[in-house]
């Protein structure tokens, strides 16, 4: 099943200067969390393929909150695509690229931020007509001083560091050319999930949300 592509990978990316990582473990928890979360301005939901409930998730914040965009991360083949979209995602990021990965997106109007980590990594995904990269595991993988140096052999590259990033040092990514958004996974914790603390998740989101890029 085909997504009605409302959105490109860019446009995913220019919508607020962070998109949340979420990991949910309970089915429960995804309507309410993506509620606070839009209610903090924040809108672009990277719901990961991590745990068995995700797919189920996605599609209750799909059918239950129309004005959160959902996305599916940790996205790793064709076939976990496939069941994105079906579920109601409208973007797709993944931890690294394939080319068939591409392909698969491309066939489904899903857009994709590729997960990339080398020089070589970026150079495959632009031969491929990528140029909206996700940048991961960014901290561990340079960080800051990395995505400068990258700045001069992949200028025509935008990137959304995610790995590490917190509140405290996003500014610094944020401050890059290069980079228009980040991924954190600090806008929703597991114990606020847990507690159901819909406020904190609010509050959280509305501080990411007011990040300059």
């Amino acid at each position: 099943m085909a997504v009605t592509q409302s959105f490109s990978a860019l446009q995913v990316m220019q919508d607020g200067p962070v998109i949340p990582v979420i990991v949910l473990h309970d089915l429960a928890h995804a309507v309410p969390m993506a509620r606070a979360l839009v209610a903090g301005g924040v809108r672009m939901l990277e719901v990961t393929l991590r745990t068995p409930q995700a797919l189920a998730c996605m599609e209750q914040i799909a059918r239950n909150v129309p004005e959160a965009v959902v996305g599916a991360g940790t996205v790793r083949n064709p076939a976990e695509a496939q069941a994105a979209a079906s579920a109601g995602a409208r973007f797709a990021v993944s931890p690294g690229y394939t080319s068939r990965l591409g392909q698969a997106c491309r066939d489904l109007g899903l857009p994709l931020l590729p997960g990339v980590a080398t020089g070589s990594e970026i150079m495959k995904a632009l031969d491929d007509g990528f140029f909206q990269l996700k940048f991961f595991p960014a901290l561990q993988a340079g960080g800051p001083a990395m995505l400068k140096a990258w700045s001069g052999p992949f200028g025509e590259v935008n990137f959304c560091p995610t790995g590490g990033v917190t509140l405290q040092n996003a500014h610094e990514f944020l401050a890059l050319p290069n980079v228009i958004c980040v991924g954190g996974s600090w806008l929703v914790p597991a114990d606020a999930l847990a507690s159901g603390d819909w406020a904190r998740i609010t509050q959280l989101a509305s501080e990411a949300a007011s990040l300059k890029n």
